[in-house]
């Protein structure tokens, strides 16, 4: 009988620990709703390892607040996981007056004019702010933020409540450029600025708030994202290759922005940010001491190594083919 006891003991704890939040590591997802953000999104509500508590949008960064969590609620929809909250934070930055060019905004909103599941809830009653501070306190086990846009929300959250930092196990920041030329002054933007990044260039202010926080802090640059460029040949694979609803949205998003792909500019830059988050073993990180510049002129934005700088883990390259196959697999349910 005692015997029996205990196997029923350990037959209980085993499912109890199948649906613990401990064994599904708990992420909020940080987002300026831009094509790549979609593909990113997409990706960490497929992985199995991970469990998406809450999606803040940013309206500093690409979509406006509106459009944006409207957008973001057809996309967890489609991933049929629509009870996860979704709101947004403010949309001006904390300091500058930094903005991105009001056309990539429209593609953004109308988001190239794909359709979406409707998601029979609605936008969250708190703020981007107050969901990430609120989220992160009931998280059971240390939280993962995934920053895919301007770290307007992350900072005044951070600011808010001091004990935020302690309870955050990584922040993963797709943003900045190190070691490496920024996208700014090529953009078509009209701005001269050679070496900053465009998320980290809409709030610089925020950016250093996050930096300075004592928050672990893995970022993801133009430095390892340079490295995996959208090439034809992915998108060839992908129009061969998408048998879930996720992996044939991804499709149609890659066939709105074919142009861009076609003309050799674009690159996966927050999908590989989010994959980072799943596994580290697409990139290599190297630690460095980092500021963001604040003050405005040519190099407003830049992430620039110093000597007193905060501590920040860097991803410097990234395995591009490791990267695709990931990627594809999970888009796909593999």
């Amino acid at each position: 009988m005692f015997l029996l006891s205990v196997i029923f003991s350990l037959l209980l704890v085993a499912c109890q620990t199948g649906t613990d939040e401990s064994v599904s590591k708990p992420v909020i997802i940080d987002t300026d709703m831009g094509t790549d953000d979609w593909l990113a999104m997409l990706y960490l509500l497929q992985r199995p390892e991970l469990s998406v508590k809450a999606i803040t949008v940013t309206g500093t960064g690409l979509a406006h607040c509106e459009p944006g969590t409207q957008n973001a609620l057809g996309l967890v929809a489609l991933a049929e996981q629509s009870d996860i909250p979704v709101t947004c934070g403010r949309e001006t930055p904390l300091k500058s007056n930094h903005v991105f060019p009001e056309d990539w905004r429209t593609e953004a909103d109308e988001m190239l004019g794909l359709t979406l599941p409707d998601n029979p809830n609605t936008v969250s009653e708190q703020n981007s702010v107050e969901l990430l501070i609120s989220t992160v306190n009931a998280s059971q086990g240390q939280i993962i933020v995934v920053a895919l846009g301007p770290l307007t929300n992350v900072a005044e959250a951070l600011q808010q409540d001091s004990t935020l930092a302690g309870k955050i196990k990584m922040v993963y920041v797709m943003g900045g450029a190190v070691d490496v030329p920024g996208n700014i002054a090529d953009s078509g933007a009209d701005i001269d600025n050679t070496t900053a990044e465009w998320n980290i260039y809409a709030d610089p202010h925020a950016a250093n708030i996050v930096f300075q926080s004592g928050v672990p802090v893995t970022l993801v640059p133009l430095d390892a994202t340079n490295h995996v460029p959208l090439s034809a040949e992915f998108y060839e694979k992908i129009k061969q290759d998408h048998t879930t609803p996720e992996a044939t949205f991804a499709f149609n998003a890659l066939t709105g922005i074919k142009g861009y792909i076609d003309e050799g500019w674009y690159y996966f830059w927050d999908p590989v940010a989010a994959v980072v988050a799943s596994d580290e073993s697409v990139v290599t990180i190297e630690t460095r001491t980092l500021v963001v510049i604040e003050e405005e002129g040519s190099d407003s934005g830049r992430t620039q190594t110093v000597d007193d700088g905060a501590e920040v883990r860097v991803a410097v390259s990234a395995d591009a083919e490791k990267f695709k196959e990931i990627f594809l697999n999970t888009l796909n349910g593999h």
